[in-house]
Order: structure tokens, then C-alpha cells, then sequence
């Protein structure tokens, strides 16, 4: 019978069996021990790390060589020479510059005013005269009494704003004796003022303004005990109604006295200065060259009728003033 054909992989010859089997079989590769110690390493983390360090080293090698040597180290003659260029290409304001800047917000402009049926004196009716009569009819009993009633301008000085809620000094002689008093603020506001204080013996007068500035910057009040005849000092104020003006010197002399020239009132322990001032700057400030106050002007020596300035002026001590406006001495 015969049988079916099968399919099935070559085989060898029996003598190729043979021999394939008197050989013994191969073993498999094994690895070196060298070779077996670097994947060793590679796979220990500190390997890693000092891997990624050599690289980093040598970047920043590469870096520091393309980007050239490293800048030099600024020294203090640098700096100097610096401040030096820069002191010559943009000149600074001067001392009495800055300090009238820090000062001039403070200050305000005081304006009395009286009544005309007040004035008795014919000299000073006559510097306030109306306006020349227009043609017409002639003004009755009525007309008159609207006039007497018309409030003119008295007096022209300084103030300087102490306390933020407008509390003003000034001096007594600028605003005595008068029916209303207007003050004007470094912004232009124009508002009414009352007197709340004075303190005879020293010519000074503490107002309150009816309104006051947004922004309104009160001054900053210094001690006189350290002051010395040669410091700098600064005047601001309104004289003869211009300004604000100012105008600078140094403290002459303190501890001085003056006699008013009517011979009624002597006042002491002032500051003498030699910087300008004239009818005006009655009530302004002295200040020092940080736009701190140190006394509220108040007079100036003229044995002549003129009442302009000669060179001598005088101011109360701020600490007296600040008692008249009731704050604490320094």
C-alpha cells in the first residue's frame, strides 16, 4: 500500500548528526568584566550628575571664551569721576532755591480791610479815595452810607501756614484793627480769615482760614538754639504786595532788641538778618536753607521816614510764635 506524502523541515544526513553530536554545544557570549563595570556606572546616579557637571563646565568654558574677558571692577574713582561729569553737564539749584521751593506752599498772602466811614485820617482818605464822581444828580444820604459801608484795602503782609487745617501767623500790626481779613494761598484760593489769637508783646497774630487748598503743606518749624550769626537764611513774602519774593542773606545778630519808631512797644530776643525785606513781608517767614522756619519777620531798622530796608531786619523767634498760635515749644 502506499503511503501519503509529509512535509517537514530539512534534516540532516545521518552522518551530519553524527558529527553535530560528537560536538559539544556552543555557550553563550558572555560579556567582558571591563565592559560589565561601565554599564554599571551608567546606570549609578552619581555617574549621571558628574556627567551633566563636566558638561555644564565645559559650556561655561565655551561661553567664556566667545564672550571675552571679564569687565573690569568699578572703583570709588569711578564713581567720582562720574559725579563730577554729571555736576558740570547739569548744574543743581542753588540752596536758597531749594529752600524756597520747600517753603513756598506754606506761604500765603494776607490782605485787612477796613470800612471807609472808618477812616478819619485825611491822609489816609485820601489814598483810598473812590473813583472820581460821575456827573448827575447828587448822591443822597443813602448813596453816602453804602459808601461808609464799602470795605477798602488797609494792609498788605505775609503768612505762613503751621498747621494743615490753615492755621496761619502772621503779624498783629498787619491785620489789627481790621473789619475783615482775605488771605490768599500758593494756589491761588482766595479765602476769608479770622483772627483766633494774638500775642501783643511779640507783634504776632494767629488766623484760621474759611477754606484751605486739597494740598494744602503746612511748614516745618525748627529750633533757634542752634543758630549762629553767619547761617544762610531766606525771606519770603509780599513786599509792597509783589511776590511771592524772595530774597536771601545770613543771620546777623540775635538776641537783639527794637523799638518801634512811634516809641510805643519794645520788642526782644529777636533775630537780626540782613536779607531784604520791605513794608510786606511783615508776618513771613525766616527760614533756613532746608525751608525749615526759624522766626516770623516782623520789622526793619530805618531812622528815615522812607520805611525801606537798609540793610537791618528783625524776627520774632519761632518758638514765641509757635506758643502764640498755642503749640508746644521745641
Amino acid at each position: 500500500m502506499r503511503r501519503p506524502a509529509l512535509y517537514s523541515s530539512s534534516r540532516p544526513a545521518p552522518a551530519q548528526q553524527a558529527t553535530a553530536a560528537a560536538q559539544p554545544a556552543p555557550e553563550t557570549a558572555q560579556p567582558s568584566p571591563r565592559r560589565q563595570r561601565w554599564r554599571l556606572a551608567a546606570r549609578s546616579p552619581a555617574m549621571m550628575w558628574s556627567a551633566i557637571a563636566l558638561l555644564a563646565a565645559l559650556l561655561a568654558m565655551s561661553l567664556t571664551l566667545h564672550m571675552g574677558p571679564a569687565p573690569r571692577k568699578i572703583t570709588q574713582a569711578d564713581i567720582n569721576a562720574a559725579v563730577l561729569k554729571t555736576l558740570s553737564s547739569q548744574p543743581l539749584p542753588s540752596e536758597y532755591a531749594r529752600a524756597y521751593e520747600t517753603i513756598r506752599p506754606s506761604v500765603v498772602r494776607v490782605v485787612s480791610y477796613v470800612k471807609k466811614g472808618r477812616l478819619k485820617d485825611e491822609k489816609t482818605a485820601r489814598l483810598h479815595a473812590a473813583k472820581p464822581k460821575p456827573l448827575g444828580p447828587a448822591q443822597g444820604a443813602d448813596r453816602q452810607e453804602a459808601d461808609d459801608d464799602e470795605e477798602v484795602e488797609a494792609g498788605v503782609g505775609t503768612g505762613v501756614v503751621i498747621v494743615d487745617k490753615g492755621v496761619i501767623l502772621t503779624n498783629l500790626h498787619v491785620v489789627s484793627g481790621a473789619d475783615s481779613v482775605k488771605v490768599t494761598f500758593h494756589d491761588g484760593l482766595e479765602s476769608s480769615a479770622t483772627i483766633t489769637g494774638a500775642q501783643p508783646e511779640n507783634d504776632l497774630a494767629v488766623l484760621q482760614a474759611a477754606k484751605i487748598p486739597d494740598d494744602m503743606i503746612a511748614a516745618t518749624m525748627r529750633s533757634t538754639g542752634d543758630l549762629a550769626p553767619g547761617d544762610k537764611a531766606l525771606v519770603v513774602g509780599f513786599p509792597f504786595g509783589i511776590g511771592p519774593s524772595a530774597s536771601g542773606g545770613v543771620i546777623s545778630g540775635l538776641n537783639r532788641s527794637f523799638r518801634s519808631p512811634e516809641g510805643k512797644q519794645e520788642m526782644t530776643n529777636l533775630i537780626q538778618f540782613d536779607a531784604a525785606a520791605n513794608p510786606g513781608n511783615s508776618g513771613g517767614p525766616l527760614v533756613t536753607m532746608e525751608g525749615e522756619v526759624v522766626g516770623i519777620v516782623t520789622a526793619i531798622l530805618n531812622p528815615t521816614p522812607a520805611r525801606t530796608f537798609l540793610g537791618i531786619g528783625f524776627a520774632v523767634p519761632i518758638e514765641n510764635a509757635a506758643q502764640a498760635a498755642g503749640l508746644p515749644p521745641f
